[in-house]
C-alpha cells in the first residue's frame, strides 16, 4: 500500500509540474498574488487577468496546443476526459493551484480552446475596509452590523464579477469576531471561496464525480447541529433547502445569488425554488429572507464597486 502511495504521489507531482510547465512563469505567479481574482484564457490566445482594484489587463499569450493539453491534464486530474463528445472540463483545480475553481471547453463549443479559473480568497475585507474604501457608506456599515449581530438572513446579490464572495467574507468576518463556541457554523460550497475561521465550524463541498449536490449537503447540514447556514452562490433547486434550512431555527445565514437588483434576487430565487419541482415559494421567500444586499460595479467610486442597494423584507408579524 505504501508504494502505491508513492506511485500516486509521483504521478500527481508529475502532473502539477507539466501543468506550470504549460502555463508559464506569468500565468503561474498569479497563483501567488493575493490581489488577484480570476485568471481568463479568450478563444484569440489572450490570457487576461482581474485585480481587485485594478481592473483586468492583457497578461500573456497560450498557444491553442498549450491549452489543449492543459485541459486535458485538468480533465486527467478529475478523473475524465475531455473530448468532441464531453467538450466541457470543471471542478477545483489541484492544491498546488490554490483549488481554484476551473471552467474550461473545446470546440466545437468554442471557436478555440479557452478557460476561466476562478481564484478564492487570499485576502479577507472586512465590513470597515468596505466603509473606508467607499464601497457602503457609514449608514450602510451600521445595518449590516445590525444584521450580522440580529442573526439575520441576509443574500448577497450583484452581477458577474461585481464581488459577492468577497462581500460574504466580509460578512463572515464580523460573525467569525462575535461568534463563540456555541454557534456552530457550517459552510456549503461547490468550490471552496468563503473563508471564516470562527471557533466552531464545518466547511463541506459538493462532488459532482459521485453525485453529491448542494441539495444533499443541505439535507445532511441539519444532521451537523448548525446554527449558521453559509452558501456559496445559489444556482439551482438548491435553493429550496436553502430557505426550509434558514426557515427552521437556524437564523443568521449568508449566501450569494446572480441577479442585477434586489427585486429580480428575489424572482430568481423564487424561479429556482421552483426548479426542485415546487410551485412559486414567495411566502417562504419572505419569511426565511431578511435582507438582499446588492453589490454592483461603478467606475465612478475608486474602489470600482459600491452596494448600491440594500432590501429589508417585510415580516407578516412586523
Amino acid at each position: 500500500m505504501a508504494e502505491l502511495n508513492k506511485a500516486q504521489q509521483e504521478r500527481h507531482d508529475r502532473l502539477i509540474e507539466q501543468m506550470r510547465r504549460i502555463l508559464g512563469s506569468e500565468i503561474c505567479a498569479v497563483f501567488a498574488d493575493p490581489a488577484a481574482v480570476e485568471i481568463m484564457l479568450n478563444d484569440n490566445g489572450q490570457v487576461l487577468v482581474e485585480r481587485r482594484g485594478a481592473g483586468i489587463v492583457h497578461l500573456t499569450n497560450l498557444p491553442v496546443a498549450k491549452t489543449l493539453n492543459f485541459l486535458g491534464l485538468m480533465a486527467d486530474y478529475r478523473g475524465t476526459t475531455v473530448s468532441r463528445e464531453r467538450p466541457i472540463v470543471e471542478g477545483a483545480m489541484p492544491n498546488e493551484f490554490l483549488r481554484a475553481r476551473f471552467a474550461g471547453a473545446i470546440p466545437p463549443l468554442m471557436l478555440q480552446p479557452t478557460f476561466s479559473i476562478r481564484l478564492p480568497a487570499r485576502m479577507v475585507y472586512t465590513l470597515e475596509d468596505y466603509r473606508d474604501h467607499g464601497i457602503i457608506t457609514s449608514e450602510q456599515y451600521d445595518q449590516l452590523i445590525r444584521a450580522v449581530e440580529k442573526r439575520e438572513n441576509i443574500l448577497v446579490s450583484g452581477g458577474t464579477g461585481s464581488g459577492k464572495t468577497t462581500l460574504l467574507n466580509a460578512l463572515a468576518n464580523h460573525v467569525e469576531r462575535i461568534a463563540g463556541m456555541d454557534q456552530r457554523i457550517v459552510i456549503i460550497e461547490d468550490t471552496s471561496e468563503i473563508v471564516c475561521n470562527a471557533p466552531n465550524t464545518v466547511s463541506m463541498l459538493t462532488d459532482p464525480d459521485t453525485n453529491i449536490d448542494m441539495t444533499r449537503l443541505l439535507k445532511l447540514t441539519l444532521r451537523y447541529r448548525p446554527d449558521r447556514i453559509f452558501v456559496g452562490e445559489v444556482r439551482d433547486g438548491s435553493a429550496l433547502a436553502l430557505l426550509k434550512s434558514w426557515n427552521t431555527g437556524h437564523p443568521g445565514g449568508l449566501a450569494t445569488l446572480h441577479a442585477n437588483n434586489p427585486q429580480a434576487a428575489l424572482v430568481r430565487l423564487d424561479q429556482l425554488c421552483q426548479e426542485a419541482g415546487v410551485p412559486s415559494q414567495t411566502a417562504l421567500i419572505h419569511e426565511a429572507v431578511d435582507v438582499v444586499v446588492q453589490i454592483a460595479r461603478d467606475e465612478k467610486v475608486p474602489a470600482g464597486r459600491r452596494i448600491s442597494d440594500i432590501l429589508y423584507l417585510a415580516k407578516e408579524d412586523a
